[in-house]
């Protein structure tokens, strides 16, 4: 049975707003979920100097700024170490940490580097990814463990709340399924460096391999560093047909495969932020608010 794909420049699938960073002295405190912490297998002679807490959905370029500020170096410094920093990737990664830095609280030890640190994290996402239940979920979904990543980054970013997840992943699933664009404007933002609850019509005809919009099937490289929850949410998404999603109001994320359906819930959606006092540009797509949102 043919599918009939929306225009774009309609079809609004959503998106998640920008974690801020904190810095207080050397330590870096991260807005988002609570993370699992991590020790290293230090000795009694070694001093902790500082605490690097990366939050679910991070980028790569949030970690690298985070690792500057939180060893006091100059910035772009932890960026220019990756390529000399050893680490244990993935063949499809290519050399590219996104999605491997996982998020947790990282204990910082005098003498600690950018490559030091970069490589636990690294490792510590290696020893989580490639744990047997998370190799077995990948194979059932016929993914790699990398391809899992991608697309548990994609529902890191995209999911309004953990209850969500799972509904996220299986609309993942079923576009791949039918052969339909992702349309995420998750992705948009990620070639773009930047997060915003708009994505303009322009946006999505932009040249990027990130455009989810004109490319089929997945991004060539996660989108953030998702957590544990999106994991298990990817590796197992809730049964059902839908194709669409949209956050109504806090809260009130409406699922469906039918997009008409669909259209009457942005319609709503749009209704309540005009209400709001926000004026819609008719040549944005629909938005979708979030309640963690600045």
């Amino acid at each position: 049975m043919q599918t009939k794909i929306p225009p774009r420049g309609t079809i609004r699938l959503t998106r998640r707003g920008k974690l801020a960073l904190v810095v207080a002295g050397a330590a870096v405190v991260g807005t988002a979920v609570a993370v699992p912490l991590l020790t290293l297998d230090s000795g009694s002679e070694q001093t902790l100097t500082a605490a690097l807490v990366v939050p679910e959905g991070w980028r790569a370029s949030q970690v690298y700024d985070a690792i500057d500020k939180a060893l006091r170096l100059p910035p772009g410094s932890t960026r220019k170490s990756v390529g000399k920093a050893g680490l244990k990737l993935p063949s499809d990664a290519a050399g590219n940490p996104e999605g491997y830095l996982f998020p947790a609280t990282y204990p910082l030890y005098k003498g600690a580097t950018p490559e030091s640190v970069l490589r636990f994290m690294v490792d510590t996402a290696d020893s989580k990814f490639n744990a047997a239940p998370i190799a077995a979920g990948a194979q059932r979904n016929t993914m790699n463990v990398y391809q899992t990543v991608t697309i548990a980054s994609i529902v890191q970013a995209e999911a309004a709340t953990k209850a969500d997840m799972r509904k996220v992943a299986r609309v993942v699933f079923n576009r791949l399924k039918r052969g339909m664009p992702l349309q995420m404007d998750s992705t948009i933002n990620y070639a773009l460096r930047r997060s915003t609850l708009n994505t303009s019509q322009d946006d999505t005809r932009i040249e990027s391999p990130y455009n989810s919009y004109q490319r089929m099937g997945l991004p060539p490289t996660p989108i953030g560093n998702p957590g544990e929850d999106a994991m298990q949410a990817t590796l197992n998404p809730a049964p059902g047909d839908w194709l669409y999603f949209v956050t109504v109001k806090p809260g009130d994320t409406r699922f469906t495969s039918d997009y008409s359906t669909h259209m009457r819930n942005v319609a709503e959606f749009n209704s309540l932020r005009q209400g709001a006092g926000e004026a819609q540009n008719p040549s944005r797509t629909p938005a979708s608010p979030r309640p963690s949102v600045n």
